[in-house]
């Protein structure tokens, strides 16, 4: 096995669920006889929208905060993160009595800075026209000698994210096909590796925004692709890349990509409100959006799709009725 697929491995998902009992929730799978129905399909959905700090990033935050040592514990962690990832480190942070210092947009939704501040983090802000992120983050980490906890390209984030299928597997049994969604790979890669171990003939597909494709042209073309700020209401994939980690595990462990508009996200999104009755964001909707839009057809097949947080701005979601 190639080094960048060693990295992350079912047993790191396992000890990641053992760090994580008692302090994530164990999220619930809801149905619906109306999708059903619709796509002629029995589909699971996996609400990660009721998990801590809103997402299921709080998984591979917390599974990585709590592997520190106790000097980096002391000297704090850095992240940088448009809002789920943020709240996530934030709130493991607290639980963890870890200083957090969180790089986050001026134009992240408003709820997702107020609620990170909440968890007590700093936020220091900055324009993702003119500035880069990653390099911020990397400044002012050597700076002030704090840990970088990247969103999703780091093996401890990867295999806590991994835990969110692990739990659908074991609640439902095994699956024909698994949807989630995709940014920088973390919950995709991690959800993959757990999936191929425990419901070996499942197709995993990942699902990102059209507007921002870049892993849906890596994973065709076999070379990563970039995508600079693409213009989608599903800020939780606004990422430019898959990461140096993600990318040989998704090409190593996902069947397929597919890439939906905004258009049919924000009729899913609303759909999943009205008839599930559950609060999702826009991020959270996309794999969903696959199978409920068409993009993928599956009549027959037991299904499991990841709604992966709940966190939306609704002030800014219900201008789009």
């Amino acid at each position: 096995m190639p080094d960048s697929l060693a990295q992350v491995t079912y047993q790191d998902i396992q000890a990641a669920s053992e760090r994580l009992k008692g302090v994530a929730n164990q999220t619930p799978v809801m149905t619906s006889r109306t999708v059903n129905s619709r796509v002629r399909a029995e589909v699971f959905f996996k609400c990660e929208n009721f998990q801590r700090a809103g997402s299921f990033k709080f998984r591979g935050a917390y599974n990585a905060l709590s592997q520190l040592s106790s000097e980096q514990k002391k000297q704090g962690v850095l992240t940088y993160s448009s809002g789920n990832h943020a709240q996530a480190i934030a709130l493991a942070g607290s639980l963890l009595g870890i200083p957090t210092t969180i790089v986050m947009p001026q134009d992240a939704p408003g709820v997702k800075i107020a609620a990170t501040r909440d968890y007590g983090a700093e936020i220091i802000l900055y324009n993702r026209a003119i500035a880069v992120r990653e390099e911020i983050a990397s400044t002012l980490s050597q700076e002030r000698g704090l840990t970088l906890i990247p969103p999703y390209n780091h093996p401890h984030i990867i295999a806590g994210q991994g835990t969110t299928a692990k739990e659908l597997i074991e609640a439902v049994g095994e699956l024909d096909m698994l949807l989630v969604c995709c940014g920088g790979g973390g919950l995709l890669s991690g959800c993959a590796i757990a999936t191929k171990t425990l419901s070996p003939h499942c197709r995993i597909i990942g699902v990102e925004p059209l507007a921002g494709d870049d892993a849906t042209r890596s994973f065709h073309t076999k070379t990563l692709q970039t995508v600079h700020n693409p213009n989608t209401i599903a800020d939780g994939a606004r990422t430019p890349s898959l990461g140096d980690l993600t990318f040989p595990l998704v090409l190593h462990y996902v069947d397929d990509m597919v890439a939906v508009p905004d258009d049919a996200l924000i009729r899913t999104m609303f759909f999943l409100w009205e008839r599930l009755k559950i609060v999702v964001e826009p991020t959270g909707a996309l794999a969903a959006t696959a199978l409920l839009e068409g993009y993928i057809q599956a009549e027959g097949s037991k299904i499991g799709i990841i709604i992966s947080g709940g966190n939306v701005a609704l002030k800014h979601v219900l201008s789009l009725l």
